[in-house]
């Protein structure tokens, strides 16, 4: 720790909570790493809706984490607490985080940090994390999507959506899309969508259904899009949902969960145990980061901020107009 400084720059919420512009840089403390951490020098940071909810006062973080927003990030391994025995100082790591990424230096569980791909750069880098882990798990471990299969997302030029769209093509399924406007639409296509639906002009389903329907369903939407999801489902398809953009209590039919012997299942990545996503760190190493060391998952990048702009950053993702990850580099 000898060459790391004792303070940093931060992005602090002003008042605890508030609009984009009470985010604010202000000098704190550095992190020092406890055992089984390593301390990161941060080069990029994600921002991802969470933070948004978090500034905003709705998503507090879970115990022992952070007030700083930020979930993920990339760097270099600045210093090594006691039984972080995998990484060296000055290995280059992505790693997921319960807070701490909008920062000069942010403190990371070891289990939590996977090493950047050959061919990366520290932008690309820092957004992957989230929205990977987030969309391996519900998509492929508890939605069980396969090869051949078709998996319809929507949301589809989020973060997640592009994420969704690029890891399903790299296992050999097909996607179908879904955004609002034509523009979207059509970037969802460039991005590797084999179909691509403006639900904002057309029914999803029925234009979902002509193409054959979906085995899985990726859902951050909810409100009325719940039950037009188990309406597009196939026999045994299965839907799993991340988040409630348009609400969570709704009337529902739940009988197509019968009929079509459907599986309805949901999660939320933050508030797991540090043992549950080191599990999760390791699966996504093993089967999805060679995709990623391949080239077969390249995430567009919307637009990059220095850190001192967050609260520009956190205006645009709010705004909506956006392809993918927004990012600061510090």
């Amino acid at each position: 720790m000898s060459d790391t400084p004792h303070s940093m720059t931060a992005i602090v919420v002003e008042g605890g909570k508030g609009p984009p512009e009470a985010l604010r840089p202000q000098t704190v403390d550095t992190p020092r790493p406890g055992p089984g951490q390593i301390l990161v020098r941060v080069a990029a940071a994600g921002v991802n809706r969470p933070d948004l909810l978090q500034r905003k006062g709705a998503y507090p973080p879970p115990p022992g984490a952070p007030d700083i927003l930020g979930l993920e990030v990339s760097g270099e391994v600045a210093a090594l607490g006691e039984g972080a025995a995998r990484w060296r100082i000055g290995d280059k790591v992505c790693a997921l985080l319960g807070g701490g990424g909008y920062a000069q230096y942010a403190l990371v569980d070891a289990r939590h940090a996977l090493p950047v791909p050959d061919g990366l750069d520290m932008i690309q880098a820092a957004g992957l994390p989230e929205t990977v882990f987030t969309v391996f798990s519900n998509v492929f471990e508890r939605a069980r999507l396969q090869a051949g299969e078709t998996l319809l997302v929507h949301g589809a030029t989020s973060g997640i959506g592009v994420t969704a769209i690029a890891l399903a093509k790299a296992a050999g399924a097909r996607v179908i899309a879904t955004s609002r406007g034509a523009a979207k639409t059509a970037r969802a296509l460039e991005l590797g969508a084999d179909v691509s639906i403006d639900s904002s002009a057309e029914d999803f389903v029925e234009a979902a259904r002509r193409e054959g329907g979906a085995d899985v369903v990726l859902d951050m939407v909810g409100g009325d899009f719940t039950q037009k999801n188990l309406a597009v489902l196939n026999l045994e398809g299965r839907l799993t949902q991340i988040a409630f953009q348009a609400g969570s209590k709704i009337e529902l039919d739940l009988s197509p969960l019968l009929v079509k012997r459907l599986t309805f299942v949901a999660s939320t990545l933050r508030p797991r145990s540090a043992d549950e996503k080191a599990r999760l760190a390791r699966a996504v190493e093993a089967e999805a980061w060679p995709w990623v060391a391949a080239g077969k998952v390249r995430l567009p990048v919307a637009k990059v901020f220095p850190l001192r702009d967050a609260a520009a950053a956190h205006a645009y993702l709010e705004a909506g107009e956006h392809v993918g990850k927004v990012i600061l580099t510090v």
